[in-house]
Formats: C-alpha cells, structure tokens, sequence
C-alpha cells in the first residue's frame, strides 16, 4: 500500500536540515523491513518573518509502499524523538495515499502563501482521517508536516531530494538512459521541451528532478561546446521552478 509521510522542523541553525533526517528515516525503515522507500522531495513553505523557521521553512515528504502502517508510525515517533535537534517542534503526518483528500492538498498550497496554525492542521487532519503528531518543542511542525503531504500527493511542488541511483549516478547518458537509470519520467531543457533523443546529458553531484504534473522531470541546459550535450541546470534554475 502507497502510503504518504510528512515532516516538518527537525532542525537548527548547527544541525543536519530536514531533508537530510527524511532520508535516514527512509533507509533504516526500509533496511528494518517496515516499508520500501520510493522517494524523498523537499517543498518549501511560506518565509514571513511571523513564521518561527529555522533557515529556509521548508518541509519533506517520503513515499514509501508498506503494509505495517502501525510499526511506521511507532519507528517515525521514535526516530524523530531522538534524531531532532534541541529546539526544534518537529511534526509528523503519516496518510494512505487515497486518505489524502481535497482539503490536505489545499492544506499544502495554503502553506506556501498563507499564516497557519496549530489547531487548524490537527482539526484537519482529523477531519481527513489521517495521522498527524507534534512530537517535540512547540509542535508546530505539524503545519508543514501535513503541508507536505499534501503538495506531494498533488504531484506539482518540490524537488527530488533522494530515488533510487539518484546520488550515485555520476557520468554521460542518453535521455532514455537517463530515465531509465533514475526512474524518473521527463527529461526537458530551460524552454520546458523535450531535448532530442541522440542528446548526450551529463550528470554531476548535484542532481535534484523536480515534481511537475505528476511527473518527475529532471531540467538540463546546452553546454558552450556541442548542440546535442546538456548537463543539469545549475542550483538556482531548479530551486526557482520547485520553490
């Protein structure tokens, strides 16, 4: 079963950021036989000075298939009790992928542009039926917890921050071979098109596809020698279009 996590202000100024937590999450669940990791994305949430953020209030989801959703929820509470930094309010939203309804994904847009609060995210999670949990601090973490689920099952939000081969995967491919490799679903220029088929895309450190229509699409530029090589955009084209 696919299941949605989110979390949300695990970190500090002095500590290893969200997504970097989302990720070791995943692995030792996956390593520990609960679930199957498939993806992890960071979404990024409104930045207003009322807002209590550590550096840039962002959050993270996980896709995992699983059906030991009651030993997710028991190894997350735990990881996350441990593994937050001291002052942070970490939340967490664990949901069925079909029990993420209308209201959790305008929940996630909201976040994005909106002030939220505390006792609106776990009214709202309640009336979804899905499991939402302040942990630590304040709690508040709950908002861009349930945030991130909701922007992940609308499929249009955030960048891919771990899939398989993804982080590992260095060197020259076609854009097949690219799709294939990373499981990912589009390769297209900065004019969002396709490139050609015989295009040669290189892949360096950092590769981060971003979610776009249900679809992951991994964004490359020309390079100044040859028309048909490409590499990954730099850091600040894909961080502007998955902000």
């Amino acid at each position: 079963m696919k299941y949605y996590i989110g979390v949300d202000d695990t970190d500090s100024l002095e500590n290893r950021g969200t997504g970097f937590r989302a990720r070791e999450m995943g692995r030792l669940m996956t390593e520990k036989g609960i679930c199957t990791l498939q993806m992890v994305a960071r979404h990024q949430l409104l930045v207003d000075p009322r807002i209590p953020y550590t550096s840039h209030n962002s959050s993270a989801s996980l896709v995992v298939e699983s059906e030991r959703e009651a030993d997710m929820i028991e190894f997350c509470r735990n990881f996350l009790y441990a593994e937050s930094a001291p002052g942070s309010d970490a939340g967490l939203c664990i949901a069925i992928e079909s029990m993420v309804s209308d209201s959790i994904l305008a929940w996630g847009n909201m976040a994005k542009k909106d002030l939220l609060f505390y006792d609106d995210a776990l009214k709202t999670a309640e009336n979804a039926g899905i499991f939402l949990e302040g942990l630590v601090g304040e709690k508040i973490g709950v908002i861009g917890a349930l945030a991130a689920v909701g922007l992940r099952k609308g499929g249009n939000d955030g960048r891919v921050l771990w899939m398989k081969n993804l982080r590992e995967t260095n060197g020259v491919y076609s854009p097949e071979q690219v799709c294939e490799i990373l499981a990912i679903n589009r390769v297209l220029n900065t004019d969002f098109k396709e490139i050609p088929a015989q295009s040669i895309v290189s892949l360096g450190e950092w590769t981060r596809p971003v979610l776009r229509n249900n679809e992951t699409v991994l964004f490359v530029e020309k390079t100044s020698t040859k028309i048909l090589e490409y590499y990954v955009t730099a850091r600040e084209f894909t961080k502007r279009i998955s902000d």
